[in-house]
């Protein structure tokens, strides 16, 4: 009888139930749900619909009774930074505001009030982001301070589903992390940090890692999809479950986990706190069993989706690579500045860059797609670059997971303007990291290393620009 783990993986855009079992040394995956997410406009305000979010992770569940495969474990991951406020009677203070919202936009400097940026970072140990939780709390200080006064408990996104699902509130540890309020030393809570900013030191519980059980699915839940199941902490923020999925052990080996954001580094047991990292704004974000993912947030395909929605004609993903890989235009955007983080539209945006630097306008679909999958892939080579040199290590293999290891013009990109070999695979890498934490604690792989070997043998790994 097939013994069943569940990944239920919420990104910016979408979500999705994945089902795993081993069978014959690998992992079987089978997509049994999948649903729509975005950010609503409420009352001039970018906010998450956490009520329908956590129907379609019910109706996620129900299919699966349906199916007949019941999971013995299952674990949540989303997006980082985000959370809720919950009041006494566990309603949501406020609404669950969104990292995009401009809320943020001058907070940074009520934060430097009291701690300067070398501070922050040096305890810390994560890059400076306006969207970062350290910022929307002061943000909540400044404009809505009663919301504080009613709150009584804060949970992260995955946090709060869990709780949902279990009755039982935990805050998990890699997700935690991108708040800029756990301190880097200790790996918990910056408590001075938090009350000298003025939060409510309450509202912070106890951190919990990875593969820490939260309990069982209340009566209600039960009654309700059908079956009972153990809920398992996985790496709740996306891009620590992405990272667990890299499939080497190799240390030689730098990833890009790729998908609305791309997150470029490497796995570290140590972080860096130093002023030339910091200068060169790379993150020390805390992975599974207390390793440091060192890298660096670059807007991703986030630029890419946002054009095709703007783009007259219906296009696929691979009809845009198609247009773009026929197009000669040179001109290249920054693309970690801010003005693409939520532009009314991407487009403009990227040709507003080019007119403020002298470059040529892109205007067709080709060509603004050219423009920015080279822009990425340029930023991928620079960034490889700060990492040898704050490493002092050099990297021969990039691995591309998640939703980017199918932009095959992108990949090959990235071969050309690194000279490296670009590995990329596997593309659901954030639900099989999550379902790895899951099996670790089953007792189905004796370590990491072995999990990730797994991982290798599993699935299908395209190389670009030569062999490993």
């Amino acid at each position: 009888m097939c013994r069943y783990y569940l990944a239920i993986d919420i990104g910016a855009s979408s979500g999705r139930h994945i089902l795993a079992t081993i069978r014959d040394g690998k992992i079987i995956l089978e997509e049994v749900y999948r649903f729509n997410n975005g950010m609503i406009e409420q009352n001039g305000t970018l906010c998450w619909d956490m009520v329908t979010l956590f129907q379609e992770i019910k109706t996620g569940l129900k299919k699966c009774h349906t199916l007949g495969k019941i999971p013995a474990y299952m674990g949540i991951d989303t997006w980082a930074v985000d959370y809720v406020l919950l009041d006494e009677t566990e309603q949501i203070v406020g609404e669950a505001v969104g990292y995009r919202d401009n809320r943020t936009k001058g907070m940074d400097e009520k934060v430097y009030a009291h701690f300067s940026p070398d501070e922050l970072y040096q305890r810390t140990g994560i890059q400076k982001m306006i969207l970062n939780t350290i910022y929307q709390l002061m943000a909540v200080k400044e404009k809505s301070p009663v919301y504080f006064e009613q709150a009584k408990d804060m949970l992260l996104i995955p946090d709060y589903f869990n709780f949902l699902l279990t009755g039982v509130k935990k805050m998990e540890y890699t997700n935690a992390t991108t708040t800029q309020l756990v301190d880097i030393h200790t790996n918990d809570w910056d408590y001075e940090l938090i009350e000298t900013l003025g939060y409510p030191k309450g509202l912070f519980r106890p951190l919990s890692m990875p593969g820490t059980i939260v309990g069982r699915f209340t009566q209600d839940i039960q009654a309700e999809v059908g079956f009972d199941c153990q809920v398992v902490l996985a790496a709740t923020h996306d891009t620590a479950s992405a990272v667990l999925a890299v499939p080497t052990n190799d240390d030689n080996a730098i990833y890009i986990s790729s998908g609305t954001w791309s997150l470029m580094g490497v796995e570290r047991i140590h972080p860096d706190v130093g002023l030339d990292s910091m200068k060169a704004n790379f993150t020390n974000e805390g992975g599974y069993d207390y390793r440091y993912r060192y890298l660096k947030n670059i807007m991703g395909l986030w630029m890419i989706q946002s054009v095709k929605k703007e783009f007259r004609e219906h296009l696929s993903f691979a009809e845009i690579c198609e247009q773009a890989s026929k197009e000669t235009i040179s001109s290249l955007v920054d693309c970690n500045d801010d003005m693409f983080l939520a532009p009314e539209s991407m487009i403009a945006a990227v040709q507003v860059y080019c007119r403020n630097t002298n470059q040529q306008i892109p205007n067709s679909v080709g060509e603004i797609a050219a423009v920015i999958y080279n822009s990425l892939a340029k930023c991928y080579a620079d960034t490889i670059h700060q990492i040898e040199v704050l490493t002092g290590k050099k990297y021969d293999t990039i691995y591309v997971v998640g939703g980017g290891a199918n932009a095959s013009y992108l990949n090959e990109l990235t071969a050309k303007y690194t000279g490296r070999t670009v590995c990329a695979g596997p593309t659901e890498a954030t639900a099989i990291g999550n379902l790895l934490v899951q099996m670790l604690y089953d007792g189905m792989f004796k370590n990491l290393q072995e999990a990730r070997a797994c991982v290798r043998n599993s699935f299908e790994i395209k190389v670009y620009g030569g062999q490993v």
